[in-house]
């Protein structure tokens, strides 16, 4: 090959490998962009849902209208009681606009008030409590969007929107953080919704799961590698529990819904079973990842061990679980994560029903975060389209605290060696 070839061929190299590099650098930039525009999308729709508007009234304490029992009917007379004893110079139908600047889910955040209050009404004859309500969608719009209107909509709204600058004047209007998005379980009003009742049904499904999975999963991964004569048998079943892994989700929850409502009964909508579900559905990944950290440990380790006299038993136990275990516990975590954002399975076996109050054991209805986040993203109205994205914020954070805890724990042990 003569000198010209090879200067031909050298310059055809160095053109690939700037081609190769420059398409992968392009990759990385296009997965980013997405990437941020995802995060930017769920950012942009969710930070609202953190943010409540709400309007304040005074009630008389020792009133004949306090209501005394969670009814439509009492809560009606306090509010219409209270809104003349807030604004006593307003005429009747301003005060019905006044109303209609109160959300319609403000009764369940008025009782619970009222009941941390425990007014004595004998001692409180002359106080002037407090009560913060959040405010509709009319008031909304009026306070951000009254200018953008058109003229016709101006001139029959414009009453409105003196009464919207009133309560500004007046001090009767703030915008707070939002507890009751952490304090609620769902609901049927996007004001008052939360996620509270997932968020603990979905803390009772990730420890069945743990209880579940990890134990028989690893135990599993240790017969295989260890103690398992290696022929035909145990080399199909590897490949099958591989084969496992890939299997779609939603086949996991037909399989719990035969297997355990079915079949043995359990509790429809219930933690355990969706718990043992997602058991099943995660039970591939962690004997996969296990196997393959115990795989990754040196055979010199093994073979010193027993010729130093230790029994198979204890170079498992001593040496091989020691050495294997960060990668145990960082695919264990990675997989139990995975579940935690699972809805197909859990959408199968029935807890997408409306649950008002959170579960108290894994044998009550409950739902999860993933099927919250489906339910409120399937309503048309925009303010329950906003808690869904403020649900995957949440859900998003979550994952990323499970994540820096593998790594945290992944470092820990492989300092300890």
């Amino acid at each position: 090959m003569d000198y010209k070839t090879r200067q031909s061929l050298t310059r055809k190299r160095y053109r690939a490998n700037k081609r190769f590099r420059l398409y992968s650098i392009a990759s990385c930039t296009i997965a980013l962009t997405f990437l941020v525009i995802l995060i930017a999308g769920i950012l942009y729709k969710g930070v609202s849902a953190f943010h409540i508007r709400e309007i304040r009234l005074n009630y008389v304490s020792n009133s004949s209208y306090l209501p005394t029992k969670n009814t439509a009917w009492d809560y009606e007379l306090f509010l219409n009681e209270s809104l003349a004893y807030t604004f006593p110079n307003v005429s009747l139908h301003d005060l019905s606009t006044l109303k209609q600047f109160i959300d319609l889910g403000a009764r369940r955040i008025a009782f619970e008030e009222l009941e941390k209050i425990k007014l004595d009404k004998t001692s409180m004859t002359h106080e002037k409590p407090n009560l913060w309500l959040p405010s509709s969608d009319l008031y909304h719009i009026i306070a951000s969007s009254f200018e953008a209107l058109p003229e016709s909509l101006k001139d029959k709204s414009y009453r409105r929107y003196e009464l919207v600058q009133m309560l500004r004047d007046t001090g009767r209007t703030r915008t707070t953080f939002n507890w009751n998005f952490f304090n609620h379980t769902d609901s049927r009003n996007p004001s008052t919704a939360g996620v509270k009742g997932a968020l603990i049904g979905s803390l009772y499904l990730i420890l069945i799961t743990f209880l579940c999975a990890f134990p028989i999963g690893v135990s599993t991964a240790l017969y295989l590698e260890e103690f398992a004569p290696k022929n035909k048998l145990t080399s199909f079943i590897a490949v099958n529990i591989t084969n496992l892994a890939a299997v779609p989700s939603i086949v996991y929850g037909i399989l719990g819904l035969a297997l355990f409502i079915d079949f043995l009964g359990l509790p429809r909508s219930s933690a355990l079973v969706g718990g043992l579900t997602l058991s099943l559905m995660t039970l591939p990944v962690i004997i996969v990842a296990a196997e393959s950290a115990i795989r990754n440990v040196p055979r010199s380790i093994r073979d010193a061990a027993l010729g130093l006299g230790a029994s198979p038993i204890q170079v498992t136990f001593h040496h091989v679980i020691p050495l294997a275990l960060p990668g145990i516990i960082t695919g264990s975590i990675i997989a139990l994560a995975r579940a935690l954002g699972e809805t197909a399975p859990l959408l199968m076996i029935g807890m997408m029903a409306f649950v008002a109050n959170p579960a108290t054991s894994p044998l009550e209805p409950s739902s999860a975060l993933p099927v919250q986040i489906y339910t409120w993203a399937k309503n048309p109205e925009p303010r329950f389209i906003a808690n869904a994205a403020a649900a995957i914020i949440f859900l998003m954070l979550i994952l990323i605290v499970i994540n820096v805890i593998a790594i945290v724990l992944r470092k820990k042990f492989e300092k300890k060696l």
